[in-house]
């Protein structure tokens, strides 16, 4: 199947590519169906783009990539709305905020996105961990990878995108809105 999308143009896709949200995403509840986009001409963000809107798309990494010994404890209703048991059979990603000054980008740690990867099930849960941060600056730590892995891009380090969709390494820098 196809999506089209604003930023990356059309999408190639597979039905088993698509992450069901059953109850959306904050703030956007009424999108369900997303995809995992791997852009090889980005070097660090995977995006969630949603696949019935195509101005949708979120910037995202693994916590782990910038935020050390990051641990969740998902709530009872979380681990049966995905089907999954705490025991860690599910991949995590950040929702990123990238203002005007991207040095001041920042990551939700407080409300990841979970994905049971078996089933094709996700859902933005919200932690009670009152010591996550909503808006964790990440630029510095980034950085900080960068300097201690400089072979390898921060998204190569990133082993939850085996599920993405990765856009052919040739298609059109130009998309239409």
């Amino acid at each position: 199947m196809t999506i089209q999308t604003t930023r990356f143009g059309q999408v190639q896709l597979q039905q088993e590519d698509v992450l069901n949200f059953p109850e959306g995403i904050l703030g956007f509840s009424e999108l369900k169906k997303f995809i995992l986009v791997d852009d090889p001409t980005d070097d660090i963000f995977a995006w969630l783009q949603a696949c019935d809107e195509p101005a949708i798309a979120f910037p995202v990494l693994e916590p782990e990539l910038f935020a050390e010994n990051y641990k969740v404890n998902l709530s009872k209703a979380d681990q049966e709305s995905l089907k999954v048991q705490n025991s860690g059979k599910f991949r995590m990603f950040c929702i990123v905020t990238i203002p005007d000054d991207p040095t001041k980008m920042t990551a939700n740690l407080k409300a990841p996105v979970v994905v049971n990867m078996a089933e094709r099930l996700a859902r933005q849960c919200v932690l009670q961990d009152n010591n996550l941060a909503i808006r964790e600056p990440i630029l510095q730590k980034l950085q900080q990878r960068v300097v201690a892995y400089p072979e390898k891009t921060i998204k190569s380090q990133s082993p939850g995108l085996e599920v993405a969709v990765r856009l052919p390494e040739d298609r059109p820098t130009e998309t239409t809105l």
